[in-house]
């Protein structure tokens, strides 16, 4: 019993290679984000249109150095929008995870 303790203790995670560093293109920073973030342990990501939960959650864990509870995808849809009155646009949608932290541990997406 004692040498489970142990090995979770000292669990290391494995060097992330390229494809982790392609799974995850950046983090989504708004207001309810970083509300989730600092009361719920809860990273919001954009990602790759064609990974899944799984692949989310090995990358996290391997170049953030943490312990994933859950990750949740949903895609947020394109909108289309107007510059004054004359000028058509489009802005395009995304694969958005929100990965949800082991509680004890943290990450800071803000290096100083």
């Amino acid at each position: 019993m004692a040498k489970k303790k142990q090995a979770e203790a000292t669990k290391r995670f494995s060097k992330p290679t390229q494809k982790d560093f392609s799974v995850i293109i950046e983090p989504v920073i708004t207001e309810k984000s970083m509300a989730l973030m600092q009361n719920e342990n809860k990273v919001t990501l954009k990602v790759l249109p064609t990974t899944n939960k799984t692949e989310v959650k090995l990358a996290f864990e391997k170049i953030f150095q943490v312990e994933v509870k859950d990750v949740a995808i949903s895609n947020v849809h394109g909108k289309s929008t107007t510059r004054g009155t004359r000028y058509q646009g489009h802005i395009s949608g995304y694969k958005k995870a929100v990965v949800t932290v082991k509680e004890g541990e943290a990450i800071d997406l803000f290096k100083e």
